[in-house]
């Protein structure tokens, strides 16, 4: 009965016709939620939330314009800007400012935290990547989601790639699509091309709030080498120094680089270059990035867990230890957060008289009992 329908032409071009429709909605549909913006929820130690564009006006109304958070404390000190999300997929620096921006109060100084830097990364996955386009925490309020993002800009906000790109200061050659990522444009130029004026958006920030330290936070997937490391610019090296011990003594291995003075446009060069900022960049370990992970589930993104990469350890091909129970989302973020710890100690080590003091940061060994659920707030609805 149906093979005789689809026999006639118009009748098996309306049917293909209806099934495209049905497809494309579906498509559609998909498309339009990876637009929504994550909830984050203001936590008791925000004094200001305000949008990127408020530092450089052409962003205004874009989808690259991003909530900034600033928690100031009653006494005055030092200011310190906390960027999560340059890179999308690297999940674990949004998760750190997320928490940071819940949960933290500054009683000296200042906080600065931007969640998703490049929040237009956000809006999509690349198809061949297998991605999923979210990941969602168990809390005590309900399930809380989170995106997932890509490394670039989405295409759809810049195109299109020039076959070489050229860091516009240095002339330094690069490939194409490092145009869109917001880790090769820095300092920026507020009329240029859409991420280079997001670039630019934020060392205007760091310039007119008088930021002092900058701590950018990354992952890399397990045989990279440059991993449970920080990079921190020669200005810098000396609070990165005495962070790194601070880690150390507390069992947080975590190893330290100069910031290459012949790589370009990255934060921790470009910032301490073109602002007087001490600029330190963090990298964790995330197997849902590497070129020998499984399935790219969210069950990767949150558990850290990839039997293709115990393997890989046992044969000597990675940069950090991977056993069995992997490098879950829960230690990589309290790594961080460790981190931006440390290098406050550092920071107020070395300057006395211009202290940051923050409270409620969550412990790192508290997240790894309890895990992101008690530090995450309920969304409030309506």
């Amino acid at each position: 009965m149906v093979w005789e329908y689809l026999k006639e032409p118009r009748k098996r071009g309306g049917l293909l016709l209806a099934m495209g429709l049905i497809i494309a909605t579906a498509a559609g549909v998909g498309f339009r939620r990876m637009h929504q913006p994550e909830p984050i929820v203001a936590g008791p130690g925000v004094t200001t939330e305000r949008m990127l564009s408020h530092y450089v006006s052409s962003l205004a109304g874009t989808p690259a314009d991003t909530p900034v958070f600033i928690l100031e404390g009653k006494q005055p000190g030092a200011t310190m800007l906390i960027l999560g999300g340059v890179h999308p997929q690297e999940v674990a620096g949004l998760m750190a400012a997320v928490l940071m921006v819940e949960n933290a109060e500054v009683q000296q100084g200042r906080l600065i935290v931007i969640p998703q830097s490049n929040r237009s990364g956000f809006t999509y996955t690349e198809p061949l990547e297998g991605f999923p386009h979210e990941f969602t925490i168990d809390t005590p309020h309900g399930p809380r989601w989170f995106r997932v993002g890509m490394r670039l800009t989405n295409p759809v906000h810049q195109w299109p790639d020039p076959d070489l790109y050229i860091h516009p200061q240095t002339g330094e050659p690069m490939v194409g699509w490092e145009a869109r990522n917001l880790n090769r444009a820095f300092p920026g130029d507020a009329n240029g091309r859409y991420t280079h004026r997001l670039n630019a958006a934020i060392i205007e920030l760091i310039r007119e709030e008088n930021v002092d330290m900058v701590f950018d936070m990354h992952e890399a997937y397990p045989e990279y080498p440059v991993i449970n490391m920080l990079v921190a610019h020669e200005n810098a090296f000396e609070v990165a120094t005495i962070a790194t011990w601070g880690l150390e003594a507390r069992g947080i291995a975590m190893d330290l680089q100069p910031s290459p003075k012949l790589l370009r446009g990255l934060s921790h060069r470009e910032v301490g270059d073109h602002t007087t900022a001490l600029a330190v960049l963090g990298e964790t370990a995330n197997a849902a990035m590497g070129r020998f992970r499984g399935r790219t589930s969210s069950e990767l993104v949150v558990g850290g867990r990839d039997r293709n990469y115990e393997r890989a350890a046992g044969l000597g091909r990675l940069f950090v230890p991977f056993t069995e129970e992997g490098h879950p989302l829960i230690s990589r973020a309290a790594r961080h957060l460790a981190t931006i710890e440390e290098l406050i100690n550092g920071f107020n080590e070395i300057n006395p008289e211009r202290q940051i003091i923050v409270s409620n940061v969550p412990e790192y060994e508290q997240l790894l009992q309890e895990g992101f659920g008690p530090f995450l707030r309920a969304v409030p609805q309506g």
